[in-house]
């Protein structure tokens, strides 16, 4: 939507609430709601403001200690928030609302590079700079269960109904029964500028999967994030709640977040050689990129403890470092052909944040195209299986510590930029650590 398409609707009366945006670490979208008028009067031309808190905070609105960005010696003062008004858009599903995604900014007008939206606008910079775009999409699932948030939180999130009594990967029967929400999520998505390809249900009971049309990495994280709010607000509505937990029960399947990923010059998709119909060289040594780098870098495609329950042999997450055509036991799964030729990356789950799982893609394939690497032979076979195969990270713990000493992210994200996201991920590993689990009191109550 345009900014005078917004006028018109300001005036006549239909959008009477702007939302203003940005997405923290986590991938959530914090903001304000502002009437319109004001919105268009004051807010346009001089954005606003959000306390530098919001870059600092764990999931819980708890402030953190430790950070160089923002602290209680510091007096938790103000970045500024500048809206992106590329992005305005209707939020259909909200009486008489539009949105509008910001970026972090500090007084000198420089971006907040520990932003996510930063992190990726970096990394697009440097594409440019090689005259280059970038196309890629998302996949992802969640779970659907019969009861409200409100009910979930205080039945403490035990004995859920999923929304299917049996799997219903690619089924057209049952999930008919949740096809007044899925139609709701495919038509008032697409609506907010957020093109939806498909429904599915998934593997798992209870599981569905959404896919959008590729688009751009800025523009297709907005979507992506934009995308997890609108779902579990019309979810809502419905009377039922999702999760986009990497994993929600050791017997089930996890919720993924396939991305698709291919570069291109002038309309032309650079990872097909047409003469030869397979791989560029192109090709060839973003994935060797990939495949080198991806361990390292792991942080930003699982950035929960939660996450690393999902890479289970068998469970259709990846545990091994390998690619194939069509083979969905590897990381890396190729598919498509002449412009729709593409990578897959299965690694990261419906927890990781787009506008750093995207840059951690971009800066691994640029670095091995600088050193021309080769991916290698393709794989055949169950990579499950093959203990020659190298791993990914087990942990959070693991997953940082590489990042931590990952000359390439240092090198591609900043010093500030790496510290952060450890931080961060240490900070949550010691609240896992100090928390005392119904594990532990189901193991332990009685019988030690």
């Amino acid at each position: 939507m345009t900014l005078t398409q917004l006028k018109s609707l300001v005036q006549s009366g239909q959008i009477d609430t702007v939302l203003v945006a940005v997405p923290d670490p986590f991938g959530r979208l914090v903001g304000k709601r502002f009437r319109a008028d004001f919105f268009l009067d004051h807010v346009v031309e001089h954005g606003t403001h959000g306390c530098n808190y919001l870059l600092t905070v764990n999931l819980d609105m708890d402030p953190l200690d430790g950070f160089k960005l923002a602290s209680w010696e510091t007096g938790f003062g103000d970045f500024a928030m500048r809206p992106d008004l590329d992005t305005l858009r209707l939020l259909p599903w909200q009486s008489g609302a539009a949105l509008v995604m910001c970026d972090f900014v500090r007084e000198d007008g420089v971006l907040v590079a520990e932003a996510p939206r930063s992190v990726l606008r970096r990394q697009l910079d440097l594409l440019a700079q090689q005259g280059l775009t970038c196309f890629c999409a998302s996949e992802l699932e969640f779970y659907l269960f019969n009861q409200t948030y409100h009910s979930a939180f205080q039945c403490g999130y035990r004995e859920l109904q999923p929304s299917s009594d049996y799997r219903i990967d690619y089924h057209l029967m049952q999930p008919t029964r949740d096809e007044p929400l899925m139609r709701a999520i495919r038509n008032g998505l697409s609506a907010a500028d957020v093109p939806v390809e498909s429904s599915k249900g998934e593997w798992s009971r209870g599981q569905h999967e959404i896919n959008f049309t590729y688009a751009e990495p800025l523009p297709m994280a907005d979507r992506h994030v934009l995308f997890k709010q609108g779902v579990k607000e019309i979810a809502e509505q419905h009377g039922k709640a999702v999760t986009f937990m990497a994993k929600v029960a050791p017997d089930e399947a996890g919720n993924s977040c396939h991305i698709h990923i291919s570069l291109w010059k002038a309309g032309r998709n650079l990872f097909w050689d047409a003469k030869r119909r397979a791989g560029s060289k192109l090709f060839r040594q973003f994935l060797g990129g990939l495949m080198r780098y991806s361990p390292e870098l792991c942080l930003f495609f699982a950035p929960t403890i939660n996450s690393y329950k999902r890479y289970q042999p068998g469970s259709w997450a990846p545990t091994r470092m390998a690619w194939a055509t069509d083979n969905r036991t590897t990381g890396f799964r190729i598919v498509g052909h002449g412009n729709g030729f593409r990578i897959e990356n299965r690694m990261p789950g419906a927890d990781a944040n787009p506008y750093l799982a995207f840059a951690a893609m971009l800066a691994a394939g640029a670095a091995g195209v600088a050193e021309q690497l080769d991916c290698g032979e393709e794989y055949r076979g169950n990579a499950y299986v093959d203990a020659q195969l190298a791993r990914l990270p087990a942990s959070l713990r693991e997953a940082a510590d590489l990042f931590a000493q990952s000359a390439l992210a240092r090198a591609a994200f900043g010093a500030d930029v790496v510290d952060f996201y450890v931080h961060h991920a240490r900070l949550e590993l010691q609240a896992f650590s100090d928390a005392v689990t119904d594990w532990e009191k189901l193991r332990y109550f009685e019988r030690i």
